[in-house]
């Protein structure tokens, strides 16, 4: 299958959801939450695309490079690249119900593998999306990460102990979570975590820990000295706070602060193997993919979702030799057009 053709299954999939719009910049669907929009105006979504078109990249075809590995090490672990599956959940309220929960995860979770890459699940308003996330981890054998909304602590410790007993990779909070309309809307009570309780998360798991949703330096820093192993610099798809800036805007700031203390991942707006090349060059190690994974997921399943994945590293090789990037150890602001 090919992608337009998952794409044209999933727009009819996902009628009166997502328009599966030529190009995914939040301007068809703004302030449809639920569902697939950015909030509000909208503004924050656009702004996650916008920014990294607005990056441009320096193209340098002298060189004796004839291959570019991909090959990404995360938390410890190689991978075939640095792209990875971000957390989505909502599939009746925000994609239309085609899919049921469990069958879309198990999609993304199944492509990802496939990929060489990982899955992360979410969080939602039902619990049952909590436990479908895992499930599907628990089908790729462990190879996934759970990432859970900002709870009461109580409510947190005990999806965190249900993550670890399916074996995952990772657990962490997605603290950009905190406004999501859709847990208000369903009386799951969701807010921002002081830093002792951020310490308190981190203490309580083996595991590493993710914080999700950091869009300041000063906030990367406070992860760090609560002991998370990675960030994810991210405005949680401009679905929470109207008028952010683009992730990619923020990233090299918020990266330099915390560079070699942590693991630094990306998301918002990522639509091609280039958008992957420009996160990394702006100090991103990993970069999670939502918006059109969920499409691939919808319109061709497991094979729809291996096959962006494909698709994408292909594109970031090809990025990769017509910049003069060997691997990406090699991937720096000096790659980026000022």
């Amino acid at each position: 299958m090919t992608q337009a053709e998952a794409k044209k299954i999933a727009r009819e999939r996902m009628k009166g959801y997502c328009r599966v719009c030529p190009v995914c910049n939040g301007k068809a669907c703004a302030g449809e939450v639920p569902g697939m929009g950015g909030v509000g105006s909208g503004a924050a979504f656009t702004a996650n695309v916008e920014a990294l078109a607005r990056i441009r990249l320096n193209m340098r075809a002298i060189h004796d490079r004839k291959t570019a590995d991909t090959t990404a090490v995360l938390l410890g672990t190689s991978y075939a690249h640095p792209i990875q599956c971000a957390p989505m959940t909502g599939v009746a309220y925000n994609m239309g119900g085609a899919m049921s929960e469990e069958e879309f995860e198990l999609a993304l979770a199944k492509g990802s593998s496939a990929a060489g890459t990982l899955v992360w699940t979410g969080d939602g308003a039902d619990p049952a999306m909590f436990e479908a996330g895992l499930s599907a981890i628990k089908a790729v054998n462990g190879q996934g990460i759970a990432i859970i909304k900002p709870r009461a602590q109580d409510e947190i410790l005990a999806r965190m102990a249900r993550a670890e007993e399916a074996g995952v990779v990772a657990v962490g909070v997605d603290i950009d979570g905190a406004g999501l309309v859709t847990m208000a809307l369903k009386n799951q009570p969701v807010g921002p975590k002081s830093f002792s309780e951020l310490k308190e998360l981190v203490a309580a798991t083996s595991l590493p820990f993710i914080v999700k949703g950091i869009m300041t330096p000063d906030q990367a820093l406070l992860a760090a000295e609560a002991g998370a192993a990675a960030i994810v610099v991210s405005n949680h798809g401009g679905r929470v706070l109207d008028h952010t800036p683009g992730a990619a805007e923020v990233l090299q700031a918020v990266s330099r602060q915390v560079r070699g203390r942590l693991t630094v991942f990306a998301d918002g707006g990522v639509r091609h193997g280039a958008d992957v090349l420009k996160l990394l060059c702006l100090g991103a190690d990993g970069v999670l993919v939502g918006r059109p994974m969920a499409v691939a997921a919808m319109g061709g399943g497991e094979e729809g979702v291996a096959g962006l994945f494909k698709a994408m590293q292909g594109e970031l090789v090809q990025s990769m030799l017509l910049t003069g990037v060997g691997s990406l150890k090699q991937a720096g602001p000096d790659i980026l057009f000022t």
